[in-house]
């Protein structure tokens, strides 16, 4: 049985043009699997650590390599599950707004929480940073007010596509394809055919996504 793991980024419950977008794919990817498992992180409703305090400790010592204190293990503990749920996917779907150019901080800080060292990447002063997760393949969903298909959207830049394309890659998701929505506020016409591009680029990659990992 595969296992995808769907990463919900948008608080837009029902709204969301990134999250039906997802649905579509899932949809897709369950008649083109045998199996799928499907495991939902919502970010909006998941409990994610604060990256402070005693975790912000826990990395400092696992950098240093010194001996973690109680709190610092309870906190590195509960990064370790959540990377330990990222390692059991056979693929992720990613499913995001663009705001304000970038991403929702929410994805911001669930990227921060498994961005750790000795979990998902590797530093030698010789050599320097390697990532340590196994590649997978990743699917990005955007959606985006403007049309950035040939660039930027009335002089507004794309930040979030090579943030996360680099993010990924560094702890070693380097199999990242990407899928725009976008104009999602403009005419109904405009809105309905950049829907039905994604969703047709959607049902095309849904053939192909995770068997290659398999």
């Amino acid at each position: 049985m595969a296992r995808l793991m769907n990463v919900q980024a948008s608080p837009r419950r029902g709204l969301s043009m990134s999250a039906a977008a997802t649905q579509t794919f899932v949809s897709a990817l369950s008649r083109a699997q045998s199996a799928l498992e499907v495991d939902v992180l919502d970010l909006w409703t998941a409990s994610l650590p604060e990256f402070s305090g005693d975790t912000i400790n826990a990395k400092y010592a696992k950098l240093a390599g010194r001996a973690m204190g109680p709190g610092e293990e309870t906190a590195w503990g509960d990064i370790v599950r959540m990377i330990d749920r990222l390692k059991a996917a056979d693929g992720v779907v990613i499913a995001t707004p663009m705001w304000n150019f970038s991403i929702p901080y929410k994805l911001k800080h669930w990227i921060d929480l498994i961005t750790q060292p000795g979990l998902t990447f590797s530093f030698d002063p010789a050599k320097g940073y390697a990532p340590l997760l196994p590649s997978k393949p990743v699917l990005v969903i955007l959606s985006s007010a403007g049309d950035y298909a040939n660039g930027p959207s009335r002089g507004r830049p794309d930040l979030a596509t090579p943030y996360l394309r680099e993010a990924l890659k560094f702890i070693g998701l380097n199999e990242v394809s990407f899928v725009a929505i976008g104009p999602t506020v403009a005419s109904p016409e405009d809105v309905a055919t950049a829907r039905a591009d994604a969703e047709a680029r959607l049902d095309v990659l849904a053939t192909t996504f995770l068997k290659a990992s398999r």
